[in-house]
C-alpha cells in the first residue's frame, strides 16, 4: 500500500482531501503521484492494460474450466491451489497463496476482502470497483443471500452460503459448479463461459442457448 504521507511529507493534509469513492480516491491518487513525477502515465496505463487484458479473468476461467475436465488436476487444486495454478504458469504479485473453494448442491462459496481489496491478480486481473466498495466489504459478511440477490443470485433455501475473508496472505478462487449440459465440452470450449463475477461467487455459471 501506498502512504501519502511518506510521499508527501510537507502535504499532511493529503488523505483529507481524497474522496471517499474507492473509483475516485484511486483517480486523485494517481494524479497526485504523476503531478509529483513519482508515476510514468504510459507505464502505468500498460501494467493497467496487461492485468485487464493479458492476465485477466480468462487465466482463472482456464484454471476452471481445466478443473472440469480434468479429475487428477481437480483434486491437486483443492490440495494445494498455488502449487496447481502455477504449474499453468499462472503466478506472481498478489497471487503467492492461492485457495481454492468449490462450490457445490450443499455450499455455495463467496469471496470478500473486509479489511481492504486483496485479490488474486494473476488469475483473474484487477479487481472490480464493486469488490473494493465499502458497500460490499461490510454487507457480504453480513447479509451475503441479500447481497447475492442483487447480483442476480438466487440460491436454494438449502444451500449453505460460505463467505471468505480474503487477506494479504491468502486469496481465494471459487471453483463454480459446471452447468450440466456442458458436461463432456473439450476444455477450450468452456473458457468462455466462466466468468470473473462466478470465480468470486456473485455469480453462477450458465450454459449458452
Amino acid at each position: 500500500m501506498i502512504c501519502l504521507h511518506k510521499i508527501m511529507p510537507h502535504d499532511d493534509h493529503a488523505h483529507a482531501v481524497l474522496p471517499s469513492d474507492p473509483v475516485l480516491r484511486v483517480k486523485a491518487l494517481e494524479t497526485l503521484l504523476v503531478e509529483k513525477g513519482l508515476v510514468d502515465p504510459k507505464a502505468l496505463d500498460e501494467i493497467i492494460d496487461t492485468y485487464a487484458h493479458k492476465i485477466g479473468p480468462q487465466n482463472g476461467a482456464r484454471v476452471v474450466a481445466k478443473a472440469w475436465v480434468d479429475a487428477e488436476f481437480r483434486s491437486d487444486l483443492l490440495k494445494d491451489a498455488t502449487a496447481a495454478v502455477k504449474a499453468l504458469g499462472f503466478y506472481g504479485r498478489q497471487g503467492e497463496h492461492i485457495v481454492a473453494v468449490e462450490n457445490t448442491d450443499a455450499v455455495h462459496n463467496m469471496v470478500v476482502c473486509t479489511l481492504c481489496s486483496c485479490y488474486p491478480w494473476p488469475l483473474l486481473g484487477i479487481p472490480p470497483a464493486w469488490y473494493k466498495s465499502d458497500a460490499y466489504r461490510a454487507r457480504a459478511v453480513r447479509e451475503p443471500r441479500k447481497v447475492l440477490a442483487e447480483f442476480g443470485v438466487t440460491l436454494p433455501h438449502d444451500q449453505a452460503v460460505r463467505v471468505w475473508d480474503s487477506t494479504a496472505e491468502i486469496r481465494y478462487l471459487v471453483l463454480p459448479q459446471q452447468p450440466e449440459a456442458t458436461k463432456g465440452w473439450p476444455e477450450e470450449d468452456l473458457i468462455p463461459i466462466i466468468s470473473r463475477d462466478a470465480m468470486i461467487g456473485t455469480a453462477l455459471i450458465e450454459a449458452p442457448k
